[in-house]
């Protein structure tokens, strides 16, 4: 039976089907091989080469192995997903993949190779609320860049050096809770030997050299890439002065920034002063927590506070509360319930 002859121009969706078969046929293969090859029926395969369906990225990132095309298959696959994806940023992320060095430098956003899932959902779920993307859109872009940690985890692991703007540890995102464990996330991969963490503090004002985002990328063969975003699209840069001028820029800049041990320590203090800012507790629903020894009920605790747990004297309730870590009051009623305090 004549397959269907195809119209790439028809849409984005037709245009992958094109790619698909051509690819297919330059290997020498027909559905059915394709279909064997990635989990699917020659039938399938059919559709998916017509556009009469839509691929998954799972099966992209097959197809290109089983056609060995690199990454052709999946850089048009980001293409079909309309706004979603900056131009210019599907290029990137294929180049990252094979980087033996990255560095990075971030304003205002803990960069994405070290988000929290927690902390990349409640960015792509306030896109969402703005229109900025759809629900479905906002869903692929954090399983891309989850696909991204991914990918940097393989062995040998490449040099990760980050430089965070002092804004990155202080912009809530997600709430305190949410914003508590980035830091710890940042804390923890800045103690693996590939990491390298250094925050460009508030005091270094106009001296910062950078005004946006920046990454570059040493690739295993020598070549050095830099890239950048404004709000409508992203800029690889691949000409070879450029790059290197940014990373000389970027060397002095880290020269500059703090050191790692100092780093870190201003990364804890963000991290308590969290849980030190002022907590409304106007109505608050205060309950008993707990007893004396003589029977007096002397703690008061108030729930409902996200990632907090104010705690009051129930003899002075006029006195001041005292606001701990979620976390840090659970661990801590927990220790009491196990008599790691003794007989209270």
């Amino acid at each position: 039976m004549p397959e269907t002859e195809l119209d790439p121009s028809a849409s984005p969706l037709k245009a992958f089907g094109a790619q698909v078969r051509r690819l297919r046929k330059a290997a020498g293969l027909t559905q059915i091989d394709l279909g064997r090859l990635t989990g699917l029926s020659d039938s399938q395969i059919s559709n998916l080469e017509r556009g009469t369906r839509h691929p998954t990225l799972d099966w992209v990132r097959a197809t290109d192995i089983a056609l060995r095309a690199g990454d052709t298959l999946e850089l048009t696959y980001w293409s079909l997903k309309g706004t979603a994806l900056l131009p210019g940023y599907q290029e990137y992320v294929a180049k990252e993949r094979d980087a033996r060095v990255i560095r990075l430098f971030e304003l205002g956003i803990v960069p994405g190779l070290l988000q929290t899932p927690e902390y990349a959902k409640a960015l792509e779920d306030a896109s969402v609320a703005r229109g900025s993307v759809t629900a479905e859109q906002g869903a692929e872009r954090l399983r891309l860049l989850l696909d991204r940690q991914a990918k940097i985890g393989r062995q040998p692991a490449p040099l990760v050096h980050v430089i965070l703007d002092e804004s990155c540890l202080h912009t809530q995102v997600g709430g305190i809770d949410v914003l508590s464990h980035q830091l710890d996330r940042i804390e923890e991969l800045a103690s693996r030997p590939n990491y390298v963490v250094q925050v460009a503090p508030f005091s270094m004002g106009a001296l910062r050299p950078f005004m946006r985002s920046v990454s570059l990328l040493e690739l295993g063969d020598g070549s050095l890439l830099g890239y950048t975003e404004t709000h409508q699209r992203g800029y690889l840069e691949n000409d070879r002065p450029t790059a290197s001028a940014w990373a000389r820029e970027y060397d002095l800049f880290q020269v500059e920034s703090l050191p790692q041990a100092a780093s870190l320590m201003t990364i804890s203090k963000a991290r308590r002063g969290l849980f030190n800012m002022k907590v409304d507790l106007t109505g608050a629903p205060w309950r008993k927590s707990s007893y004396s020894g003589n029977g007096g009920q002397c703690i008061e605790v108030a729930d409902g506070y996200a990632g907090v747990m104010p705690v009051r004297d129930s003899k002075d309730p006029q006195g001041p509360a005292l606001v701990f870590p979620a976390e840090a009051w659970r661990s801590f009623v927990s220790a009491v319930q196990a008599g790691e305090f003794g007989d209270v």
